[in-house]
């Protein structure tokens, strides 16, 4: 049997919260020698590594001063949204029109409520994930509204589209987390679209996802159907969604996002609060400014939850990146955005929130080099700085408007080698390898020895995307490239997929609730 086709996932919901059904030798053993081809997988990354820091005390308190210093001074404001400002003034801050300035220390000492780890239930609880502390969960990408396809077309994404990254997120060992918009289904109307792909998340996968953002009734309605899923009472008191909410840099919230806030905030649900920040545009060019504005911007919104709901999980998030000083265009896998990471990772941990950035970013429109390195260098200052929740982790093309089938697969492979990575050094008794070191002895080699035999199915990292063999072997079968290969192995995945057990009686619910909701809207494709 191919070590990368996929075998019948492990769990199975057979009620409101499911049982696991592990079985699988075969999964066992591609696990065991470390491809990323599916089969059994960790929850989510429990890092073993230390982080990287680039900032000194005096420059954290710096910074934390500045951010004070903007948060009185200049402020923050919330767009078209009443209750907001009225939570704010009862709180004491200084609210002038839609403009509010916070008395010093006022954001930090609402945030002391706010959870430093939480978990994300998932409908099988053995996929559900905790996001915090020393957890890495990863999450594909998010949001583009174009893919290009398996046939090499760049075309407008369709809910099939969306229901094939969702497959093969469910599929990923390395990936953790189902996401929420993997794609943007254009031909589903705005307004009912929702549905559909939170339904599809609900379907086709048995890990944790996101909830909808575009209106408060979209987030509304994702709590319903999560209500649908696991009960209201299981809802309400505990966390099955972890929704994105992007601040309007600079210094603006905006209606929408403030409406799906307090929607997941008052059901006991996670928000990311992210500043989406391209410095230069939306922030200032500098290292230093920007994480000023990023951490001012999440005090405010990040308080806010807890204004709404003391001990709603809230997220640090920061999307950070630069633009071509000569034509505006957003760039991925500089130094700067690598900076920004690092510093909003320390700020997030010094306020006790869990930390969100990263990914696998790039500006390239096709999966090549440029794409891979660009990935690269955000991937890994992502985990070194020690990410909680990494949105965009697989299948980010063309500065995120493309979700790429090919690139989704190697990045799902790099995934997988963060994860060992991760697993930080083996110090025990095999780990040592005295016995080996002793056997061998000078002048001899380690291919034969005892401890090679017994170790050589997990000893390395083995990759199911790239090519190691010879040239005349590449040669003999075909001369593929890595995006070849990636293809071949996507068509492969998605031909083998097998959805997840999901009680009959769910579903059927879940369907009546999203016909309803459909009938009683006109369908609106703005």
């Amino acid at each position: 049997m191919d070590d990368n086709l996929p075998v019948e996932a492990e769990a199975a919901t057979g009620g409101r919260r499911g049982r696991a059904d592990r079985g699988g030798g075969a999964a066992a053993r591609r696990a065991a020698r470390g491809g990323s081809g599916p089969g059994t997988q960790l929850t989510y990354i429990k890092r073993k590594i230390p982080v990287y820091e680039v900032l000194d005390e005096e420059g954290l308190a710096l910074i934390e001063k500045n951010a004070d210093t903007v948060l009185e001074e200049i402020g923050i404001e919330f767009r078209d949204d009443a209750e907001a400002l009225k939570l704010w003034k009862d709180a004491g801050a200084d609210v002038k029109g839609e403009r509010v300035h916070f008395p010093k220390g006022l954001p930090r000492s609402l945030l002391k409520t706010a959870p430093s780890t939480y978990t994300q239930h998932a409908r099988n609880p053995e996929r559900s994930v905790e996001i915090g502390g020393k957890g890495t969960v990863f999450a594909p990408v998010y949001g583009p509204p174009f893919v290009r396809d398996l046939e090499g077309n760049r075309r407008y994404a369709t809910i099939e589209d969306f229901r094939n990254f969702v497959k093969l997120a469910y599929m990923a060992p390395s990936i953790h987390h189902s996401g929420g918009t993997v794609c943007e289904p254009v031909d589903v109307p705005v307004n009912k679209r929702h549905l559909d792909m939170v339904y599809s998340h609900i379907r086709y996968s048995d890990k944790p996802f996101m909830g909808s953002v575009t209106a408060p009734e979209r987030a509304e309605d994702t709590v319903e159907m999560c209500k649908i899923l696991f009960g209201d009472e299981f809802v309400q008191n505990n966390t099955v969604l972890t929704s994105l909410i992007n601040a309007n840099s600079p210094m603006v919230f905006d209606e929408t996002m403030l409406g799906a806030l307090k929607v997941y905030a008052r059901n006991n649900q996670a928000c990311i609060v992210t500043p989406f920040i391209l410095a230069g545009a939306m922030s200032p060019v500098t290292v230093t400014g920007t994480l000023t504005q990023v951490l001012a911007e999440v005090l405010a919104g990040a308080a806010l939850t807890q204004l709404i709901r003391p001990g709603a999980p809230v997220l640090f998030g920061t999307f950070a990146s630069s633009i071509s000083m000569q034509s505006g265009a957003p760039t991925f896998g500089t130094p700067e955005p690598s900076l920004v990471s690092y510093g909003a990772a320390q700020l997030a941990r010094r306020l006790g929130l869990p930390f969100r950035t990263g990914g696998s970013l790039c500006a390239s429109k096709v999966p090549d080099a440029q794409a891979a390195y660009e990935s690269a260098n955000t991937l890994n200052s992502t985990i070194l700085a020690g990410t909680n929740f990494v949105l965009h982790s697989a299948g980010w093309l063309e500065g995120g408007l493309a979700s790429c089938y090919e690139k989704f697969m190697m990045d799902v492979d790099q995934l997988g080698m963060q994860q060992k990575f991760a697993e930080g050094v083996d110090l025990s008794e095999n780990g040592q390898a005295m016995d080996a070191i002793r056997e061998v002895g000078p002048g001899s080699h380690y291919l034969g020895c005892t401890h090679t035999q017994a170790n050589f199915q997990t000893a390395f990292y083995r990759s199911s995307i790239a090519d190691n063999n010879s040239y005349e072997q590449w040669l003999a079968e075909g001369q593929k490239t890595a995006p070849q290969r990636a293809n071949e192995l996507a068509r492969r995945w998605l031909e083998a997929y097998e959805a997840p057990h999901l009680d009959a009686g769910i579903d059927e619910a879940l369907n009546a609730f999203i016909t309803k909701k459909k009938e009683s809207m006109p369908d609106a494709f703005t």
